[in-house]
């Protein structure tokens, strides 16, 4: 029996590096997002600077561990065996549930899940207990679980959501309103005394507070207490004498220095309060085999009170875990997908967003309006204007859409950094597993809003962007609890057999959602992705534009085969492939058109004629796009709904429309990628042929419609893809026929090449 227990410990172990995989994963968010938003310093530094941060904080982590031992239930009621369960439940439903959010890209709670993980593991084993005894009820329960603790815990992260969002969208008002955004010149004079401010603020409670988590206080506390002014005092005129030095050799704004700080702080401070996540839980485990070993006493009868008992750290296990979490952070690709989540709702300028709005989110933006206007009314107006002047963002340009262009500014870089680093800090030196991505996610939300960054064209976006966010950590609360007393039932009935079955379904989950992960990725990072075009110039334009041509008409002509192949063998698997990629084409082709008012601000005076082009030229690719919906989603509709398979001549027309389609996109691909200008002469020779070919099938069918045919759903469905292809073929050439236009017209003279058999080609150059 005993080498069952050193065999689920072992397993403990491996679970526990993989649960710091898997959230490290996760958030990362937390102390990356404000560097990498700023493009303050580059990718690499700051991953060196996180990775030193959250070795320290694990390191000097320890003093968290108390809540997985003792926070959530009362030890002292459990035998060995049942705390294993719980332990063994909590751990493998941990790694699903993060792996999951990870695969999302969103941005969840370790906290959360592991408290409720721990709750749920927990009431689920006590519920056990009472029904196989005699004289316990359900009102017993409470003696099992430390609901007076647990509670305190819960409450903590829920009102660090409503804190994190106060304080981060007040402070970001007040500091933007001192600096506006034309801050350089009120940076020179007092950045010194904002960074000072700031560094002593991240220094004071995270190295100061933060201390009281950890074992070490003990040694420092003499010397700490009764010296806080003092200390606060030095540290703002060392920091202000450092920011000096910063500025004066690096010829750079101090705020650079505060967000590496920043940084560090808040990875020391993520590490420190949320490794008792990862390892807490195992680390308990291993405690408890160690004195039911010494006991001597069966597993089934020996009561776990020295749970409740001082632990001695263990600083190897913490180095190794900062090991741990150091190499996934620069290794996992998961932990920069989630980042973009919070970046997106928080970047200043407009553009594609991620969220749909819904009616929530339409409600709050229209009454937050309304309670604006109120206030505009009432304020004096001269309030009003002197701080809309602090308000007012500079003009926009295309550099200002890249993708590589900060996504906010340093001062806000700075606010987030500082304000979560501080209330992280607080909640870890009161021993309270503060959720973390809750702070880091709302101090940023308040930050953006106080910057007013969620304008009138964005807000209710980003309003639903962040209501499915805290969506989803409610259910990770819901689910956690939920998955974890199932899990914590089927142990108690299975025993070893059910956690090796168990154990395997997670590694084959994880593997799973590892190789589906690793195909959306290279689909996300396609060569074939539309691209801004980024030119002054109309030639320029043009030859922008004929890779964006040539990359549609290759997709185009996959979408539009694997739709009428798929409808052809009703294969729904082909049909949902060819749905995805028009969704995907036309999320680019929309990101584009998003992008139209950034490409006119950036055209040189004599070239203002480009924009006519390309807006044109964005309108003939939308309506390919949706052509290529409508025939996706209704041949995808008609196959799911069961309805009759086409006819053999109407599916005989089809393919022989496909192939015609087929060839027309690939010798357009063929055209642009070559710049080949005779070439897409021919194809617009063809045109006319091609329309015919259509129009004679639309005949065929109404021959066939009068005299054969018995389904009215594959006639409708029939002529609405002839006719849709046929407006497909218009929207093509017309966008052939303006770059042949334009082309003609912004070039002078064709260069003349030769191809391989000697005959002279102009070609685009």
């Amino acid at each position: 029996m005993e080498n069952i227990y050193l065999l689920m410990i072992v397993a403990l172990a491996v679970l526990a590096i993989v649960d710091l995989v898997v959230g490290v994963s996760n958030d990362a968010v937390n102390f990356l997002n404000s560097a990498i938003g700023s493009k303050a310093i580059s990718f690499r530094t700051i991953m060196i600077i996180a990775s030193l941060g959250i070795f320290l904080g694990a390191v000097f982590s320890s003093g968290m561990m108390e809540v997985a031992r003792k926070g959530i239930f009362v030890p002292e009621n459990f035998m060995f065996s049942e705390i294993m369960i719980i332990f063994m439940a909590v751990m493998i439903t941990d790694i699903l549930l993060l792996d999951f959010f990870n695969t999302l890209g969103m941005p969840t709670s370790t906290t959360v899940s592991i408290v409720f993980e721990l709750l749920g593991a927990a009431v689920a084993m006590a519920l056990i207990k009472i029904s196989v005894s005699d004289t316990e009820t359900i009102s017993d329960l409470s003696k099992y679980i430390n609901s007076d603790k647990a509670l305190e815990i819960i409450m903590g992260i829920l009102l660090s959501v409503v804190i994190a969002f106060s304080v981060g969208a007040l402070v970001q008002f007040l500091t933007r309103l001192i600096f506006t955004f034309q801050y350089e010149k009120k940076i020179k004079r007092f950045g010194m005394i904002f960074a000072g401010i700031a560094l002593t603020a991240i220094t004071y409670f995270i190295f100061m507070k933060g201390l009281k988590g950890t074992p070490y206080y003990g040694d420092l506390k003499t010397l700490l207490t009764g010296n806080e002014l003092y200390i606060i005092a030095g540290s703002f005129i060392l920091w202000i004498a450092i920011s000096a030095l910063f500025e004066k050799l690096t010829k750079k704004n101090s705020l650079i220095l505060v967000i590496i700080m920043g940084t560090f702080g808040l990875a020391l401070a993520f590490a420190g309060n949320d490794l008792v996540n990862f390892i807490g839980v195992p680390m308990a485990a291993y405690h408890s085999y160690e004195a039911w070993v010494a006991s001597g006493t069966a597993a089934d009868a020996y009561s776990m009170g020295a749970l409740s008992a001082k632990v001695p750290t263990e600083p190897g296990l913490l180095f190794i875990a900062g090991g741990v979490m150091v190499l996934t952070l620069w290794f996992s690709k998961k932990a920069r997908t989630v980042t973009e989540t919070e970046l997106g709702l928080a970047r200043q300028d407009e553009g594609q967003e991620k969220f749909q709005p819904n009616l929530l989110s339409r409600l709050i933006v229209r009454g937050a309006t309304s309670v604006n206007n109120g206030l505009v009314a009432v304020l004096p107006k001269s309030t009003v204007e002197k701080m809309n002047i602090s308000f007012t963002k500079p003009a926009l340009t295309i550099k200002d859409s890249k993708k590589d262009a900060p996504v906010f500014d340093l001062i806000r870089a700075s606010v987030n950094l500082m304000i979560a680093g501080v209330l992280i800090s607080l909640a870890t030196s009161m021993k309270l597993p503060l959720s973390t991505t809750y702070v880091t996610f709302m101090v940023a939300m308040g930050s953006s809003l106080a910057d007013r960054a969620w304008g009138r064209e964005s807000a209710v976006y980003r309003v639903a962007g962040v209501f499915n966010v805290i969506g989803g950590w409610f259910f990770t609360a819901i689910s956690a609890f939920i998955a974890a007393s199932i899990m914590a039932y089927i142990i108690y009935l299975g025993g070893a057999a059910a956690i090796a079955i168990l154990l395997f379904f997670a590694g084959v989950l994880l593997v799973r959602n590892y190789i589906t992960y690793k195909k959306k990725s290279k689909v996300t990072a396609e060569a074939d992705s539309l691209k801004r075009s980024e030119s002054s110039s109309i030639q320029g334009v043009i030859e922008e534009s004929a890779d964006n041509i040539a990359a549609v008409a290759k997709r185009s002509s996959s979408i539009y085969t694997d739709a009428i192949i798929g409808l052809s063998k009703e294969d729904l698997k082909t049909l949902k492939k060819s749905k995805k990629g028009t969704a995907k084409l036309t999320s680019e082709v929309d990101e584009l058109r998003d992008n139209i008012f950034y490409f006119i601000k950036n055209l040189d005076e004599s070239s203002v004629g480009a924009s006519n082009f390309y807006i044109t030229a964005l309108g003939y690719l939308q309506d390919m796009t949706q052509s290529l919906e409508f025939i996706g989603k209704a041949s995808y509709k008609h196959v799911n709904n069961n309805h009759k398979k086409l006819k053999f001549n109407q599916t005989r027309d089809l393919l022989e429309l496909q192939s015609a389609m087929q060839l027309l996109f690939d010798n357009v691909n063929k055209a642009f990628v070559s710049r080949n200008f005779d070439e897409i002469e021919l194809v617009l020779q063809a045109e006319q042929s091609l329309l015919e070919n259509v129009s004679t099938k639309v005949q065929r069918q109404i021959t066939r419609t009068r005299t054969e045919e018995s389904s009215p759903k594959n006639t409708s469905l029939y002529f609405s893809l002839l006719m849709e292809t046929n407006d497909l073929i218009k929207a093509v050439m017309s966008l052939l026929e303006l770059y042949y236009k334009e082309y003609d017209s912004s070039v002078p003279t064709a260069k003349v090449n030769h191809n391989n058999n000697g005959d002279s080609v102009k070609t685009i150059s």
